[in-house]
């Protein structure tokens, strides 16, 4: 982490150094079905359709304040993860920004351009090690995305908004999901060395 810091292009910049760790997930139409409580005697109703559209949340958070940024876009690829960066950029342009990505193909060289975000690509065949992994699972057990059926992209969209802006409100919540161990030595370190 510390040696990360010493890649921001402008060393002079005084601005403080965040960590952030960034994925995005795919949300749609396609009914998850799962177990559900019902009352003795009753069999639970749910819907069943396979329909293949989807949209993709992209976000970032940050363990140690809780803070995060959030965009729906409709594909996972290179154009969409540039707009998603300069987007978080503008939001959190009072900080330098250490981001823990995966690996995949479009995040490529996506920062190139940006001052204030430096990437930290994590290994490959790793998602334990990004917690936004958690987020993910976290928003679709408690944003009501099981046993739903969604009748078109719009709704999901907006289902979706409703639930991210709930969660990403609550800074606390999200730091008890992506605060791991390693993760408040790292910070802790980082602030020593710099």
């Amino acid at each position: 982490m510390a040696a990360k810091s010493l890649e921001f292009k402008n060393q002079d910049d005084s601005r403080p150094i965040k960590l952030f760790f960034q994925d995005e997930a795919r949300f749609g139409r396609i009914d998850n079905i799962s177990s559900c409580w019902v009352p003795p005697g009753c069999r639970a109703v749910v819907g069943k359709q396979i329909i293949r559209e989807y949209t993709y949340l992209y976000g970032a958070f940050c363990p140690e304040t809780g803070e995060s940024f959030s965009l729906i876009l409709p594909y996972a690829n290179g154009q969409c993860m540039d707009m998603f960066l300069t987007e978080f950029s503008k939001y959190f342009s009072s900080y330098r920004v250490v981001m823990g990505l995966d690996n995949a193909a479009w995040h490529g060289k996506t920062t190139g351009g940006i001052d204030n975000i430096v990437p930290l690509f994590q290994p490959a065949h790793a998602p334990e090690l990004n917690p936004a992994e958690n987020m993910w699972h976290f928003i679709r057990e408690s944003g009501d995305f099981k046993n739903r059926t969604f009748h078109s992209m719009e709704e999901v969209e907006s289902h979706l908004c409703d639930t991210v802006q709930r969660l990403l409100a609550d800074k606390e919540k999200v730091k008890s999901i992506t605060a791991y161990p390693w993760i408040r030595k790292a910070v802790k370190d980082i602030m020593i060395a710099v």
